[in-house]
């Protein structure tokens, strides 16, 4: 089978003006989603989709291929990764070029590992998943959650397990905001480009593992956590 990496990359990121391209602990953050996709050795083709001419120059010096570059209809605040994706498998499609699994990672997960793309790989291979990717548990149950209304009062989200002891309750798991692997041939289907298939499987990766990046204290957690990675693994 062949596989695919695509990475999205806009150009127009607000809350950290030029995200993707902002250098983290000495390069470009989307150095190192391209390095680890080229590294792990799963994909006949390593590409980024950016509407933005400097990004493309950057992702091609990492080793990525950039053959074309984003619509502007696809390149807005509302846009999501599916639609990337779609638009990314048609436009190869339109010239020929056919691939059976694809991977969506994302440009700002400098903590992600070879072994993780692997992992989920190898577990969509071998099972009926159509869409496999990363998840880490919530640290706190979310069955304990509550809300706070406009007078300061806390309301339980679930009163149900209010009394329950945490040990009793069901561990529940977010997205690592890392990658998905999917089939093309099933994302090609879906009426929603953006609900990762029907089917979806996970592999669960540690807290350390992993930081959504939103903002610049996000960013700098990301910072502390690639520098204990390194000391953990002893690079």
């Amino acid at each position: 089978m062949s596989n695919i990496a695509i990475i999205p990359a806009r150009g127009g990121s607000k809350r950290i003006p030029r995200k993707n391209i902002k250098d983290f602990l000495g390069k470009p953050i989307i150095a190192y989603s391209i390095e680890v996709a080229i590294k792990s050795g799963l994909f006949d083709e390593v590409m980024v989709s950016t509407d933005d001419n400097e990004i493309a120059e950057i992702a091609k010096q990492y080793g990525a291929k950039v053959p074309f570059l984003r619509s502007e209809k696809n390149a807005d605040d509302y846009t999501g990764p599916g639609d990337v994706v779609y638009e990314v498998i048609n436009e190869y499609q339109n010239i020929g070029i056919y691939f059976d699994i694809g991977c969506c990672i994302y440009a700002t997960a400098p903590l992600l590992e070879s072994k993780h793309l692997l992992e989920g790989h190898n577990l969509l291979c071998s099972s009926e998943f159509e869409t496999v990717f990363p998840v880490v548990k919530f640290s706190s149950p979310i069955w304990r959650s509550f809300k706070i209304d406009d007078n300061a009062g806390v309301v339980m989200n679930f009163p149900e397990y209010e009394i329950k002891r945490s040990q009793d309750l069901i561990n529940t798991y977010h997205d690592a905001g890392q990658f998905y692997w999917f089939y093309t041939s099933k994302m090609l289907e879906l009426k929603n480009k953006n609900i990762f298939g029907v089917k979806k499987g996970a592999i669960v990766l540690e807290e350390i593992e992993i930081q959504d990046i939103d903002n610049i204290e996000d960013w700098r957690m990301a910072e502390l956590k690639a520098k204990l990675l390194k000391i953990k693994n002893n690079i």
